[in-house]
């Protein structure tokens, strides 16, 4: 029985070597020398009789076969790591234990304005389930095995994973309602003589066009480069900005920001959950996935004072 297993040391250096795409990161992570996994994995191709990694640049890249039994090894070791914690607690099998680690990787900018401030109530409702939130900087999307769940931009096209598009969000401008009372009689059309945030990932032209105004690009102002920043700028009164509408529900409902006028464009990029289907924890990322769920349907509605296009001399701050 188990006659065809490879030792288990060579087992994790190749899960985490296919994970983190390099034998340098896997001895960090398993506390060993690179020469270590190096023999692991030309042990294992041996016993295989087939390559399972192969260079790319300086990285090294599974093969197919190497993707396939590293991520048999990944689930198995999934399984193993449950069942043990499912001991320890006493638990029932298939019941999820005492408490469950979930590994999120989140987008920066959902990570502090929409979902860093509700997790309280994920703890409060799921006391059992304790999230490691990895936060991603990139555009472009990491490993999809490096976590338990992705919150990126991109979908994971990948056989075997899941993915959910989060919500149907859409751009808005907004900016402190004491920046606008500055202009005596302020409407929509009065925009342009606030000082207008740049985003380096999208142009003012698109929100002018949908809110009637002439369409054309500030030449002068800060450039943010992060939608996060970008956001903070407009809340400390640095000028006018165009957002996600979830990230900036908090701050209207607030009285922070006002939204001027009521044009709306899509966003450039959407937010999808990604998960790896069959997962070890799967109930703990359904139980996620609902959580989110519900706090979309249950946030704020975005009815807030809002600058008009004519000119009723509505400044767009809400009465004393």
């Amino acid at each position: 029985m188990f006659q065809h297993l490879p030792p288990l040391q060579s087992l994790r250096a190749l899960e985490a070597a296919a994970r983190h795409r390099s034998f340098t990161r896997a001895a960090e992570e398993l506390n060993l020398t690179h020469s270590a996994v190096s023999h692991h994995m030309r042990s294992l191709e041996q016993q295989l009789g087939t390559a399972l990694f192969r260079r790319v640049g300086a990285r090294m890249i599974p093969t197919s076969v190497g993707a396939r039994l590293a991520e048999r090894v990944r689930i198995g070791m999934s399984e193993l790591d449950e069942a043990i914690t499912e001991a320890r607690a006493g638990t029932a099998p298939g019941a999820l234990p005492a408490t469950v680690r979930l590994e999120i990787s989140v987008m920066t900018d959902l990570a502090a304005q929409w979902l860093i401030p509700r997790l309280n109530r994920f703890s409060e409702q799921h006391p059992g389930i304790d999230l490691m939130v990895r936060i991603h900087a990139d555009i472009a999307a990491p490993d999809p095995y490096s976590v338990d769940v992705g919150i990126w931009h991109q979908r994971v096209e990948e056989t075997g994973f899941v993915t959910r598009k989060l919500l149907d969000d859409y751009v808005i401008a907004v900016c402190r309602p004491d920046l606008i009372a500055r202009i005596p009689g302020f409407t929509i059309a009065d925009t342009d003589k606030l000082p207008m945030l740049r985003f380096a990932h999208r142009s003012w032209r698109d929100w002018q066009v949908a809110a009637g105004l002439p369409p054309h690009e500030p030449t002068r102002g800060p450039i943010f480069d992060d939608s996060g920043l970008l956001l903070r700028a407009a809340i400390a009164g640095q000028g006018v900005a165009t957002t996600r509408s979830l990230l900036v529900r908090d701050a209207l409902a607030s009285g922070e920001l006002v939204q001027i006028g009521d044009a709306r464009i899509p966003p450039s990029l959407e937010y999808h959950v990604n998960w790896r289907e069959n997962h070890p924890r799967e109930r703990a990322i359904h139980a996620f996935w609902q959580w989110m769920q519900d706090e979309i349907a249950a946030t704020t509605p975005l009815i807030t004072p809002r600058v008009r296009s004519g000119n009723s001399g509505n400044s767009g701050i809400p009465p004393a």
